[in-house]
């Protein structure tokens, strides 16, 4: 026991030391070290490490891996570059900036992946998918379903995993017809990444925006109608050429599991209450969900010790003993949260800071938004959010910290929001449904309907200047 607090006072101690050094070596400088031989160097580091993540369906090589080096090259090349410049301090204090930022997105991403996880467990989307591959409804309404459906559940679960549930119904009612299947899994990437742009809860990059401040949690419900519109443009001109017939329905019956309806209400609570610490208490709204997480937990003890009953008929059914079926477990659900996207969120928050470091994102900003201006900036970060992607495009945006107003603020929020949808590569949602519907919703197949895509991008962003009043 006496090592053990031997151990906690080292830490302690380190720590201490740590925040003193940071206190007392004085005020970060930022350096235009953009046509030096590191900052050069870095640039193609970053741009290496990402087309290794744009290979990766082809690679297989996990898209953190790459950006999670370039992260750890970028910062030593920073750090060499202001230490020959006479400044030892400002990497320090600019990568542990960067690392808090992380942190906060990190914990809030877990609370909120550890709940979508128990739902999945307690067979909350197993049952809505049950439910509407028994009805026995036509292609076009399961068409129309699914993706009204993507719209509204993306907003308060995450886009990707809405899509995949949704995409799971498409393909159980239609296995046997390729085409609608293509065509479902468009319509419903679509909808999941526009009914996300509306909402803080919805996509990583609002969650960001949000959290930065800049967009009040009621300020994202102004982009709902362009959202809607950003949907049911390429919606209905998909319509015309469905598939005609109606499948057979399909017998299968998923029971929510002991518990499962109280989760989705400690959920909505939890993001209520992230809402309230961060909106009225001016505390870190990943406070509010980690408390909320807490409260999860004691709840999944609650079932562990209730579960009995559960487990005996279970094995009754399998014929293992109750003890090779298992209790829930909070911890398991907490494992399956999806590390590969968490680290690649610190690889890409680290290299764009990085890079911001050298001064190439002040150098981008001017030519963006004050050359172009900010509206041709924020339409040209959607396109970019589809070639890239959106959080290292967002991430980059806000740390430029364009002087914005605020519909100026929604407009690069709703473009890097349904930006993504322009390509199947453009968005997790997109990426991940390649990959479950492998062979019938492809890249190429998604980039036939890209036109009808890009005509709801436009509609979205006109619609959104019309109800803003601004001017272009």
């Amino acid at each position: 026991m006496n090592r053990v607090n031997q151990f906690v006072y080292m830490i302690l101690g380190l720590l201490v030391s740590t925040t003193s050094f940071a206190a007392g070596s004085g005020e970060t400088q930022q350096l235009d070290l953009t046509a030096t031989w590191l900052g050069i160097t870095a640039i193609l580091v970053f741009v290496l490490a990402y087309a290794l993540v744009i290979g990766e369906e082809f690679l297989h090589l996990r898209k953190s891996k790459p950006v999670m080096v370039a992260a750890g090259v970028i910062w030593v090349l920073v750090a060499i570059a202001y230490s020959q410049n006479g400044d030892n301090y400002s990497a320090h204090a600019m990568v542990q900036h960067n690392i808090l930022e992380y942190a906060e997105l990190l914990l809030f991403l877990l609370a909120a992946m550890t709940y979508v996880n128990t739902m999945e467990e307690r067979n909350i989307f197993g049952a809505l998918r049950s439910l509407l591959v028994s009805k026995g409804y036509s292609l076009k309404a399961i068409f129309w379903l699914t993706g009204l459906l993507a719209f509204f559940i993306s907003p308060i679960a995450d886009n990707l995993t809405t899509a995949l549930v949704m995409a799971a119904v498409v393909m159980a009612v239609a296995k046997d017809n390729p085409k609608f299947v293509a065509m479902g899994c468009i319509n419903i990437v679509i909808a999941a990444n526009a009914g996300g742009a509306f909402s803080p809860f919805g996509d990583i990059t609002t969650l960001m925006v949000w959290q930065k401040g800049l967009v009040e949690f009621t300020g994202f419900f102004t982009l709902f109608v362009p959202s809607v519109v950003n949907w049911i443009v390429p919606a209905i001109i998909m319509s015309f050429f469905l598939p005609k017939g109606a499948p057979d329905a399909m017998t299968e019956t998923i029971e929510i599991k002991k518990g499962g309806i109280a989760v989705v209400f400690l959920f909505l609570a939890t993001i209520a209450m992230a809402v309230s610490f961060h909106s009225f208490l001016h505390l870190p709204s990943m406070l509010g969900m980690m408390t909320g997480l807490g409260i999860l937990k004691l709840f999944g003890y609650y079932l562990k010790l209730n579960a009995h009953g559960e487990t005996d008929s279970i094995a009754a059914e399998t014929g293992e003993s109750p003890r090779e079926v298992g209790q829930f477990d909070i911890f398991t659900q907490l494992q399956r949260a999806e590390w590969d996207t968490l680290m690649f969120f610190y690889g890409v928050i680290l290299s764009v800071g990085g890079l911001s470091a050298f001064g190439y994102l002040s150098m981008t900003s001017h030519f963006m938004y004050d050359q172009l201006g900010a509206s041709w900036a924020n339409i040209l970060v959607g396109i970019l959010s589809a070639i890239i992607d959106n959080i290292p495009v967002m991430f980059a945006v806000l740390t430029m910290q364009p002087d914005m107003v605020l519909d100026q603020w929604l407009l690069v929020t709703l473009t890097a929001g349904v930006g993504g949808s322009l390509l199947s590569v453009g968005s997790a949602a997109g990426v991940a449904l390649m990959g479950q519907a492998k062979g019938q919703y492809t890249f190429f197949g998604h980039l036939k309907w890209s036109w009808a895509i890009a005509l709801g991008y436009i509609a979205s962003i006109a619609v959104h200047y019309w109800i803003s009043g601004m001017v272009f």
